[in-house]
């Protein structure tokens, strides 16, 4: 007989035919929580109207992204190698697609000032201290610069084989803009690293 039940109001040696996953334990049942249902997050900042078939799913492009950071005002630089660089006072954001098949979409952040040798350590725990507190953008220490200096990065990737609909696209560029403009921030004042 087993121990572990996975089906409502059993014992584990007859089936139900309710659905769903519990586990009997000591008498005990615990089973899947309800959904949470979560409240509406106002929606971002660029007009999304601007969009056409919003529900339509395609695969993701340079193009597309363009359109999407075009639509957050986002001011971007085109490199000949399919890549968008976007630039802000402390940092600047290059966007573009890895994978084999182009299909994952890289965030990838980098502030103007980078870290003496001589403080890696702190920037090690620093950059942890991120990663751990933190839910997008994960940090790291790049390898040193020509000068010997570590730059420091955060990077959201995700993959996206299977396509998006542009309001979904514009919303990953957006929170992607907006968590690396935040640790840019985070690593000049809490984190005291820059």
């Amino acid at each position: 007989m087993p121990w572990w039940s996975w089906r409502p109001g059993t014992s584990g040696d007859s089936e139900s035919e309710g659905g769903g996953e519990v586990a009997l334990q000591s008498g005990i049942r615990v089973g899947v929580p309800t959904q949470r249902e979560p409240e509406r997050a106002p929606k971002p900042s660029a007009d999304l109207s601007a969009i056409d078939e919003p529900d339509q799913v395609a695969p993701v492009d340079l193009t597309r992204i363009g359109k999407g950071l075009d639509l957050l005002d986002i001011r971007f630089l085109a490199d000949g190698g399919g890549s968008l660089l976007a630039m802000w006072e402390r940092h600047a954001v290059l966007v573009t697609l890895e994978g084999p098949d182009d299909e994952i979409l890289v965030m990838r952040a980098r502030p103007h000032a980078t870290v003496p040798p001589d403080w890696a350590d702190r920037a090690y725990r620093v950059v942890n201290e991120w990663n751990h507190t933190r839910r997008f953008c994960k940090a790291y220490i790049g390898d040193p610069t020509e000068r010997g200096q570590l730059p420091i990065y955060a990077e959201l990737q995700i993959p996206l084989a299977s396509g998006a609909h542009d309001a979904l696209l514009v919303e990953m560029l957006d929170c992607g803009a907006a968590v690396a403009t935040s640790f840019v921030d985070w690593l000049h004042d809490e984190g005291a690293l820059l």
